[in-house]
This record gives C-alpha cells, structure tokens and sequence, in this order.
C-alpha cells in the first residue's frame, strides 16, 4: 500500500483543517516575531501535527473499526498532543501572530464577562480535572459509546470533547500562570495530576477484566484486525488507559518537580549574585 494513502483523510472535516491551518499561521507569525526557544517550537509543532495525524488520517478509520485502536487515538487527542501544545506556552505567541485588528478584537472579548465567567469555570482546577476524567467515562459507557460510533456528527463531537478538555487540563497543570484562572502553586498542579491517575486505572481494569463484549458497534460494523477477539480487542483497549493515561501523568508530574527545582536553583543563584 502506497505510503501516502495513510495520509489521506477517511472521512474529510473541512473545520479540523481550517482551524488547525489558522493555528499554524498564527504560531508561525508569533515565532516570526519573538523568536521562542526552539523546545517550544518543536512541542507545539508535534503536539499539532499528532492532534491532525490521530483525528484526519486513514488511521481514524482503523479507530472507528477496532477498540484499542481508538483508545489510542483518545491518548493522543486527549493526552499527548494537548500535553506537547500545552508544554510549548503557545498563547503569548498565538496573541503575537494575530494581525493588529484581530489582537485587539480577541483582548476585547477576553473581557467581556460571559467569556471570563465561562474560562473561570473551565479553569477551575477542580472542574478541570472532573472534566478530563469526566470525558473519558462518559464516552465509554457502552450505550453512549455506541451511538457516538455510528453517528458521524456524534463521533466527531467526541473528538473535540476530548481535545479541549486536554487542552484545558494541561494548560493548567503545566504551566505556572494562566490567563483565567489564579497562579496555582506546584502542589496543586500535581495534585490534579495524580488526582486523574486512579479513575483511568479503574475505569482501564474494569474494561480489561471484563468477561464478555462491552463495545458491542466494533462487531456489528466489521472490525479491521481479523483474528483478534472482542475480549481481546478490549483488554489491550483497557490497558492502554490503564497504563499510558497514568504515564502521561507521571511524566506531567517530573516536568512541573524539573521547572520548580529550576526556578529554586535561579532564585538562589540570584540571591547569592
């Protein structure tokens, strides 16, 4: 099969192209213009690029067709690509790469009360972590989960669902300030991280235990890997949330402790300057 037949898109989202393009622009403009360290550069670029691989490539049909696969392609929406663009701290240079009438129209309705209420709500470290968790459950109820896969207006809904509330979560958790919400402390970003931990391990046990088929739409549509029982489809489904939500975690965790020790080693280089 010809290399570039798994870049074609399955089924075509004229919004995901548009809106990953317009972000592109943007960020290529800010860096034009601020020239940020190539780290940040690299994590956004791979962050977009996975966010577009995983949700407008051939690799959303094998998600649509095979359980596990699909778990995959949620740790990526969901986890490594919101976790890479949050790692870059893209909105200062996103702001940069605005044209000057644009800037001035998003810093105004920044602060229009029913946008910071809505962010203050999102942004919430409580909120965010019950909605990061939140996402993931209520989507793999097996009656939601299956009308969420045969309705092409449901899946991809789905998708965004999962994408802003990883946006969200790991905007906050790795980065010291955010725009709408207070300066959390080390502490709290890592307690929201190991707070996701556990319902992910529980939520990928109980789908890996199970004796018998939860998600019943991957027979009844046909399944792309032939020879791989239903059972078996969702106990490597249930142990890529077991085990890669929690990493992600993990690795979340050591970034904030690298940032902090960081800081401490500045702090005290300073005092002692």
């Amino acid at each position: 099969m010809d290399l570039l037949h798994w870049f074609i898109p399955w089924e075509e989202s004229p919004a995901l192209v548009v809106l990953i393009s317009a972000v592109a622009v943007l960020f290529s403009r800010g860096c034009a213009r601020n020239e940020p360290e190539f780290r940040r550069k690299a994590a956004f670029w791979a962050g977009l690029a996975a966010i577009y691989l995983a949700s407008h490539t051939q690799l959303d049909y094998y998600a649509e067709h095979q359980f596990f696969i699909h778990r995959f392609q949620h740790v990526v929406l969901h986890h490594l690509g919101p976790f890479l663009i949050a790692l870059s701290h893209p909105l200062p240079l996103l702001a940069s790469g605005m044209p000057e009438k644009g800037r001035k129209f998003f810093v105004a309705a920044s602060r229009w009360k029913p946008v910071t209420f809505a962010a203050g709500v999102l942004c919430n470290p409580f909120v965010a972590v019950v909605l990061f968790i939140g996402v993931i459950g209520f989507w793999l109820l097996p009656p939601v989960h299956f009308t969420a896969m045969i309705d092409w207006r449901l899946y991809r809904f789905m998708n965004w669902s999962v994408i802003v509330s990883g946006l969200v979560f790991w905007g906050l958790v790795l980065n010291r300030r955010s725009p709408f919400s207070p300066n959390l402390s080390p502490w709290t970003r890592i307690a929201m991280m190991l707070a996701v931990v556990p319902p992910q391990i529980v939520l990928g046990a109980i789908i890996f235990f199970a004796s018998q088929e939860l998600y019943t739409v991957y027979t009844v549509c046909g399944r792309a890997i032939d020879g791989l029982s239903a059972v078996g489809d969702q106990q490597i489904g249930g142990i890529i949330l077991w085990i890669h939500g929690a990493m992600m975690s993990m690795m979340g965790i050591l970034i904030v402790v690298r940032k902090e020790l960081v800081s401490e080693r500045l702090l005290a280089t300073r005092s002692h300057g």
